[in-house]
């Protein structure tokens, strides 16, 4: 009996060998879909050969786009060449995986996804801790009513550095928790109230908090800042019968902490209800290797990843009300999609 002929995945070429693109590189070339890195720097080059040896480096993004053998790019440049380097992508005839934010303006960012849907390409935003399997297993919990409605969502990402000079601390640090609040919410929020803080005398906001009004009760805020003496990643879910923490810097095994606590009211008077935390085991996995997984599988059958351009536009809108708040004095914005999101 003849075998199955094995899984040959797509080939993929990365853009970009610097802070994070390395990781990309790592990954898929793990993954056995890696063909090309193309960075314009020497140093990029160098860390990509290192990395990869048996791979193609160049410094030639334009030859990249002539080449038919490589279907998909990995776009991990700077967040401002985002919009235009990613159009020129899609417009070769190759799929786009991009790194977060997808673009620094909301029109560039619905240019990029009517762009992809037009020419049938496939378009995915790294919002990689989506696949972190304690968010999963926080969406399965909550989707289950383990924690009965949701109240309140929190979410910290704080840290000493990197200090961005093209965007702020909100642009850069906010994506990945907006994209998980939005994941749980199941829904955009109606309105937001963003203020920012200049430490550092920039005109680039070095901490932002948000505030966010989902309806139907739900409230949310995301604090971030690159001017903090500790890290901190965490998100905090409050349901009226239990509540969680989705910590990223904890040991593994205690990334997800499960509380049953809650406020009973008895003849008009709280009643506080909790026990110790539970820790739900969690699979292994890197976040990363996973959203890289899925978009070669995207790739292979055409069907949309997790992290969609859709996905990535509603993280914009959102991040565009923040800045429309912040430029207003921190007033309440309307949140609304553009009229070309999916």
């Amino acid at each position: 009996m003849s075998q199955a002929p094995s899984f040959v995945p797509p080939r993929v070429a990365i853009v970009g060998c610097g802070y994070w693109g390395k990781n990309l590189v790592r990954n898929f070339h793990a993954l056995g879909a890696l063909q090309l890195v193309v960075d314009a720097t020497q140093a990029g080059r160098a860390t990509a050969a290192t990395l990869a040896p048996s791979v193609e480096i160049s410094a030639d993004f334009d030859s990249l786009l002539a080449r038919s053998d490589i279907t998909a790019v990995a776009l991990a440049t700077p967040a401002a060449t985002h919009h235009a380097l990613g159009l020129r992508i899609l417009e070769s005839g190759k799929d786009l995986f991009v790194e977060k934010p997808m673009a620094l303006d909301l029109g560039e960012g619905a240019h990029l996804v009517n762009t992809a849907t037009r020419l049938g390409r496939i378009l995915q935003v790294d919002h990689l801790l989506e696949y972190h399997p304690a968010f999963i297993a926080l969406r399965e919990l909550a989707a289950s009513g383990r924690f009965g409605k949701t109240l309140r969502l929190h979410s910290h990402r704080l840290n000493f550095g990197k200090v961005r000079t093209e965007e702020d601390a909100l642009w850069s640090l906010a994506p990945h928790d907006i994209a998980l609040l939005l994941r749980l919410a199941g829904r955009a929020p109606v309105s937001v109230c963003c203020a920012g803080h200049h430490a550092l005398g920039t005109d680039r906001a070095d901490t932002a908090v948000a505030l966010f009004d989902f309806g139907g009760g739900l409230q949310a805020h995301v604090f971030c800042s690159w001017l903090q003496p500790l890290k901190e990643q965490r998100l905090v879910l409050v349901g009226d019968t239990g509540m969680a923490v989705f910590d990223d810097t904890a040991p593994p095994e205690r990334r997800l902490a499960v509380y049953d606590r809650r406020v009973a009211w008895q003849n008009g008077q709280p009643e506080l209800h909790q026990t110790d935390p539970e820790y739900p085991p969690l699979p292994p996995g890197e976040p990363l290797r996973a959203a890289c997984s899925d978009f070669l599988h995207a790739v292979t059958t055409r069907q949309s990843p997790l992290t969609d351009g859709a996905s990535g536009l509603r993280v914009l809108a959102v991040l565009d009300a923040c800045r429309r708040s912040m430029l207003g004095g921190g007033a309440r914005i309307p949140c609304d999609l553009p009229p070309s999101a999916p």
